[in-house]
């Protein structure tokens, strides 16, 4: 029997830094586990002014030092994302109060997460925007996601067993 894969979108405000850097560091540790038949991973911005862009450079630079691709294109959240993933991640307590009010529905709200509550090193609540700062905010984001998602990916294998 197939076991079906679990599907997860990270979130932020524009999809340019912070969600495709969690969409990345994510592949990478699904690959490296030999899990990729097993999680899908996507990424999504609250709004869609960076449609169909890339990652920002500066975070594509600091991500590629550390090994990860960032490849996606920048795309909003729309109402059939919360049918087709089976967790919604968002970086910061804004992300998580947008994605409740664009939610369709109660189920599509339950499964609405903050990235910071799967961290191991409870040292933020939530994954800042590097954006307007300089080198050393893109470097915690990564510091922050590489954390949170082996802290997430903990959950799910603890979940699916």
């Amino acid at each position: 029997m197939k076991q079906e894969k679990i599907r997860l979108l990270f979130v932020c405000m524009g999809n340019i830094c912070r969600s495709p850097s969690a969409e990345a560091v994510m592949k990478k540790m699904v690959e490296d586990k030999r899990l990729d038949d097993r999680i899908e991973i996507d990424s999504a911005g609250i709004i869609g002014y960076h449609a169909g862009e890339r990652a920002d450079s500066r975070m594509r630079a600091h991500a590629s030092r550390r090994g990860y691709r960032l490849e996606s294109l920048s795309r909003p959240v729309v109402t059939d994302d919360f049918y087709n993933f089976d967790m919604i991640i968002g970086m910061d307590d804004q992300n998580i109060s947008d994605l409740k009010r664009k939610a369709p529905d109660w189920e599509s709200v339950e499964k609405i997460h903050k990235m910071t509550d799967f961290s191991r090193n409870k040292t933020y609540d939530h994954v800042p925007d590097p954006y307007y700062g300089g080198d050393a905010g893109f470097e915690l984001v990564l510091d922050l996601l590489e954390d949170a998602c082996e802290g997430l990916l903990e959950y799910i294998l603890s979940e699916k067993k």
